[in-house]
């Protein structure tokens, strides 16, 4: 088994954030191997943003997402800019609340995540934590349980609890 997971948007969306959780909670938690790579513009917001997730069951020699299995993306640029690279097989997961897909021959499923973090959690920065929550329930690549536990490692001591809120907002999302 190798999956690979691009996650993109722009600067200040928590892109490398997800990244980091994703890959934690599936080496950590999982036991599989797992790598992550990240990208992003000079700016400090708004620039494009990219964090990039090998999940495998075995060593993984070549570090880099060529094409990935699923990519998650939270801004109109970066769906534009990678969906290309999504094989037909895919599956795109998108920020509804920004993002308006075009591309026809791929798996879409769209996810308000932005708006959810606003209107539900009051906080618009844990859209990101959304997003992955979804991507979660949709592919099963890791348990919830890995993941609530990698963010709870990784957020900013204070915010454990609003973003595992956001993680099954997410989940719940795509199950309804």
């Amino acid at each position: 088994m190798r999956k690979e997971i691009r996650i993109s948007g722009f600067g200040g969306q928590g892109i490398v954030l997800a990244g980091v959780v994703l890959g934690r909670a599936a080496a950590v938690y999982e036991g599989y191997n797992a790598v992550q790579t990240q990208s992003y513009g000079p700016e400090a917001r708004g620039g494009a943003s990219r964090s990039d997730v090998i999940v495998s069951d075995e060593e993984v020699m070549y570090p880099y997402v060529r094409r990935p299995d699923f990519l998650v993306t939270m801004s109109q640029e970066a769906y534009e800019k990678y969906v290309g690279s999504v094989p037909e097989d895919g599956l795109v997961v998108y920020d509804s609340t920004l993002v308006e897909p075009s591309r026809e021959d791929v798996e879409h499923v769209g996810v308000p995540a932005t708006e959810l973090a606003e209107e539900e959690l009051g906080l618009r920065i844990v859209a990101n934590m959304v997003i992955l929550g979804a991507l979660r329930e949709l592919t099963g690549i890791v348990s919830f349980d890995s993941l609530r536990k990698a963010v709870e490692d990784s957020v900013p001591p204070g915010t454990e609890d609003v973003n595992v809120r956001a993680l099954k907002l997410g989940a719940r999302e795509v199950r309804e």
